[in-house]
């Protein structure tokens, strides 16, 4: 994990920290070509392009994969909050792992052609 990021987990609350890290090495295992930066003050994994963002909030986590693998996976977001770019996870339940992988990898698909 680059410093930056690293910082920017260490801002929070505990309870958010630990869902960051978590979210982070579940794209990092399905990413692990991807450059970690910080973009629009929050991390994000980027190949050629930026793939996802996400970022701490009081009560959730934020996932940002944009707009198209929101609508190719609308049907198993039905149980969070999401919005045209934005998925979010509540603190208090279990990040969806396997769903945040497949939409990782396809908007992965959708850069590296």
């Amino acid at each position: 994990m680059n410093r930056d990021i690293k910082q920017y987990i260490e801002q929070f609350p505990n309870e958010v920290q630990q869902k960051l890290l978590e979210l982070h090495f579940v794209l990092k295992e399905v990413l692990p070509l991807a450059t970690e930066t910080i973009s629009y003050k929050m991390p994000a994994f980027k190949q050629n392009k930026i793939l996802v963002y996400y970022a701490g909030y009081k009560n959730h986590i934020g996932f940002y994969p944009t707009a198209e693998p929101i609508v190719k996976f609308e049907n198993d977001l039905k149980a969070y909050k999401y919005s045209k770019g934005a998925i979010q996870f509540s603190l208090h339940e279990e990040l969806p792992k396997q769903l945040i992988q497949k939409i990782a990898l396809y908007r992965l698909s959708q850069i590296v052609k």
